[in-house]
């Protein structure tokens, strides 16, 4: 593998000059209350909103995960990279009642809809989530993303990342974390895309690549039959995934809640929803043209999750190699700052700040900044486990998202949608939830001291997209039942927080915050998801 080049180095320092100088530059702006720190100000317009939405999604579990599923014959995982339908619909659908109910938080929005209770448990939980996925993912991945261009220790690799991305969020807090996700998502995007072009003449362009693949490695949708992307299940879990994290996760939300208005939200989840498109080329394709010139005998690595590093070291020329590798590190230790961000935003206005509502708005930033530390800790702390649950690194963060996300997914849709459903519902049904996810993720870890045929392995080895469908199913009519079961919610529980309780001038409000051209954007995306579905069905 080919090392870094003068120019190379001259590129990657320029560009990390670059983004501390706009760092310090928002950093001068006002951050005199949790608003300006945790929401910057809520006055975002909708460039920034969406690209930060698309910055933050592409994080290292991008980068190394789904170029490892291109090259590790894991085709069927781009359907969660298809998921710009569901960044529209966070826009169209669930946008107005977050933004109508003035919320900081997902959990202090349900909260708002049902009681303190399920607050409570879904802030825990969250934090829980994090640690689970998006701190140790990305913390793993941007080590081996570190490690493999620059040649160093793993472990060092993603210690470095820590630290420096910890010092940057601390000080910067939301506003600095969203323009500089703005920036890195202009050169991640070329950067990226000239790999994919470099990458494919190398290999003799779409067809050259075909050839050198085994027949049908390109097909998406597998039989019902497949043991591991049987097509139903996929389809399914990957949308109930999709709906918690694109709509109602507070990793995602929260860049919308600091939009100006509805108006400029929703433009802004169109906007992410059209750069939500570009993964499957910027970051699969390669996974596959890396996995083609292997075949070839002209490239070379261990591991899937190598593939892209390697795809860019050894083909892409000098300087436009710096650029690439500048902007991927950059967007791994974005993708860590908006993890950070709303952890910290999570524990300081839904734990601490309920528990001690007295405390002032300097000693609140103070507790987010401290709060941070733990999470990471944490993330580390897990990368060794998860590696037992799965070979590919983005085939784990799926399948863990797909046992936390039926119970939070089922109370928010449940919620909006159907204005019976009431606190004790949503709350027994999150706690249960909680239960089995836990239940499934422990057997799958200890699968191999389980016996054959037992109650638990069966429910242990099942797959997991199968698992989640039913699970979701169950947590659906675990929450209608209870709630049928039990008396009504209250008109203040409901009122403008579903679709049932809207009065005419908030629907009214809703019609006068989109025109034609928001509408046609939208089915754009929307054509272009069926267009890509299609492409990759032979």
């Amino acid at each position: 593998m080919q090392g870094f080049s003068t120019l190379d180095w001259i590129v990657i320092a320029t560009y990390f000059v670059l983004i501390g100088a706009l760092a310090l530059w928002v950093m001068t702006r006002k951050q005199q209350n949790t608003e300006d720190y945790f929401l910057a100000g809520r006055n975002l317009g909708w460039f920034v909103v969406g690209a930060s939405i698309f910055a933050s999604n592409i994080g290292s579990e991008h980068i190394v995960g789904l170029a490892g599923a291109g090259a590790g014959g894991k085709i069927p995982m781009l359907i969660y990279e298809l998921h710009a339908w569901l960044v529209i619909t966070l826009g169209w659908v669930f946008l107005p009642f977050y933004i109508r109910s003035g919320v900081f938080t997902m959990p202090e929005f349900l909260e708002r809809r049902f009681s303190s209770g399920t607050r409570w448990f879904l802030s825990l939980f969250s934090l829980i989530a994090y640690v689970l996925t998006k701190v140790s993912v990305t913390v793993y991945a941007g080590g081996i993303v570190i490690a493999s261009m620059l040649n160093i220790d793993f472990w060092f690799g993603a210690l470095l990342t820590v630290v420096l991305t910890g010092i940057y969020t601390i000080t910067g807090g939301m506003r600095a974390v969203v323009y500089t996700e703005a920036l890195q998502t202009i050169v991640l995007v070329i950067g990226a895309a000239t790999l994919t072009f470099i990458g494919l003449d190398s290999v003799g362009g779409w067809e050259g690549m075909r050839q050198s693949l085994e027949p049908g490695y390109l097909n998406m949708w597998r039989p019902r039959t497949d043991p591991d992307f049987p097509w139903p299940s996929l389809v399914i879990t990957s949308s109930i995934v999709g709906i918690w994290y694109w709509c109602t996760d507070q990793y995602i939300v929260q860049r919308v809640l600091a939009a100006k208005n509805i108006k400029e939200g929703r433009r802004g989840t169109i906007f992410g929803g059209f750069l939500k498109l570009l993964p499957v080329f910027l970051f699969l394709i390669p996974g596959v043209v890396a996995l083609a010139l292997k075949n070839k005998g002209e490239l070379s690595w261990d591991t899937p999750d190598q593939a892209f590093a390697a795809l860019l070291m050894n083909k892409m020329p000098s300087g436009l190699r710096g650029l690439v590798a500048a902007g991927l590190m950059a967007a791994l230790m974005s993708s860590l700052a908006s993890v950070f961000n709303s952890c910290s935003t999570l524990f300081t206005v839904d734990v601490y700040k309920k528990l001690k509502p007295e405390t002032n708005e300097k000693d609140l930033l103070k507790i987010g900044r401290w709060a941070t530390g733990v999470v990471v800790i944490l993330g580390i702390a897990w990368i060794p486990i998860m590696q037992n649950i799965s070979g590919v690194l983005y085939e784990y963060l799926q399948s863990v998202q797909s046992y936390i996300a039926p119970p939070i997914t089922a109370v928010f849709l449940l919620g909006i949608f159907y204005k019976r459903i009431n606190s004790k519902g949503a709350i027994i049904t999150l706690v249960t939830g909680m239960g089995v996810a836990f239940v499934r993720i422990g057997l799958e870890l200890a699968i191999d001291s389980l016996e054959p045929g037992t109650i638990l392995h069966t429910i242990g080895s099942i797959n997991f997209l199968s698992f989640a469908a039913w699970f979701f199913l169950f947590c659906v009519i675990l929450c209608l039942t209870v709630s049928w079961l039990s008396p009504a919610p209250s008109e203040s529980q409901i009122q403008g927080l579903t679709f049932g309780s809207l009065s005419e001038e908030q629907k009214q409000s809703n019609r006068a915050s989109y025109n034609f051209w928001d509408v046609a954007l939208s089915l754009a995306v929307i054509a272009i998801v069926v267009f890509v579905m299609v492409s990759f069905a032979g």
